[in-house]
């Protein structure tokens, strides 16, 4: 782990702490999806159970050299079989997370939200990147940059709430920072009914104002300068508790959230651990691109979440 990469560190240390979350792990059939499950199980942040086809797995271990000795397989002779069977082990209360493996990610989130027997909740799901940016004193939360292509006003209102969750959960490692400052992003800081994106994000502002989202101050419009940059904001003349401080990035739309992502990873030279909620449990996506640090962050992201709904879960039956 590079010296640039410390709020990943902090956080994976602190889950490492935690008891390892049970983990469904839907089909890990290539080299980089099953060195990363036991890599994040060597770490004490995942139970693993791996969901795929055994021979197939084992082989795959012996050879790569990678020990898997103890770690339990449900036999699963197909992707969509194994993506089926993953989503039902959290259904039976077996796994508290769900984890790619190297099937395609529209096999595994077709499983979620299956009506039926998938793992749909009020919520709409959507997806959160975790971004330790160098330089940057927090850690930023951008969405929706991988599930939600052109979210409507209603999906941006689940999309918010979910990641101001999301950022309860991480201040778990970070207690001194109480609170949670969402910018909604759009290309400028004033409400333009010819720019669509303004127009929501002041929408979303009042909804917040009338408690339809809570758990965070909202501002928006504002453009990516000034929702991040307090110099930015104060050459615009913004007042606002958000601007120059956000720790959440709402984007418009899918497009806007994945060229900022990547912009941000290979410009910025920024990791970019990736969860999504909204679902019954935290689901881990990992890329092949993704380093050992992000894939072990984006577990520990999900060990942080499951952490809260289990206390969640508690105080309400309490």
């Amino acid at each position: 782990m590079t010296g640039s990469h410390e709020k990943y560190r902090r956080l994976i240390d602190y889950c490492s702490a935690l008891p390892p979350t049970p983990t469904a792990v839907a089909w890990p059939c290539d080299q980089s999806s099953l060195q990363g499950v036991v890599d994040a199980a060597q770490n004490g942040l995942i139970a693993p159970i791996l969901v795929g086809p055994r021979e197939q797995i084992e082989a795959l271990a012996a050879q790569h050299g990678i020990d898997i000795g103890g770690l339990p397989i449900e036999d699963a002779p197909y992707s969509q079989a194994a993506a089926a069977r993953a989503v039902a082990l959290v259904r039976e209360g077996k796994a508290e997370a769900l984890m790619k493996g190297s099937l395609h990610t529209d096999e595994l989130m077709g499983a979620v939200v299956k009506r039926e027997t998938g793992l749909r909740t009020a919520r709409r799901v959507s997806h959160c990147f975790v971004m330790d940016v160098p330089g940057h004193a927090d850690t930023l939360i951008i969405t929706d940059a991988a599930v939600n292509i052109a979210p409507t006003l209603a999906e941006k209102m689940d999309i918010t709430q979910n990641a101001i969750d999301l950022a309860h959960a991480l201040l778990q490692v970070s207690p001194e920072k109480k609170e949670v400052r969402v910018a909604i992003l759009s290309a400028m800081e004033t409400v333009n009914p010819a720019v669509p994106s303004t127009v929501e994000a002041a929408a979303l502002c009042k909804m917040a104002d009338r408690r339809q989202i809570t758990g965070a101050i909202l501002d928006g419009p504002l453009a990516l300068d000034n929702a991040i940059s307090l110099e930015a904001a104060q050459i615009k003349k913004i007042d606002s508790p958000v601007a120059g401080r956000a720790n959440v990035l709402v984007v418009p739309d899918l497009e806007a959230g994945n060229m900022l992502a990547k912009s941000l990873s290979f410009l910025a030279g920024a990791d970019a651990a990736g969860i999504v909620l909204g679902a019954r449990v935290p689901i881990i996506l990992t890329s092949r691109a993704d380093s050992l640090t992000t894939r072990l962050a984006s577990c520990a992201v999900a060990s942080l979440v499951a952490k809260a709904r289990r206390e969640n879960a508690g105080k309400a039956m309490g």
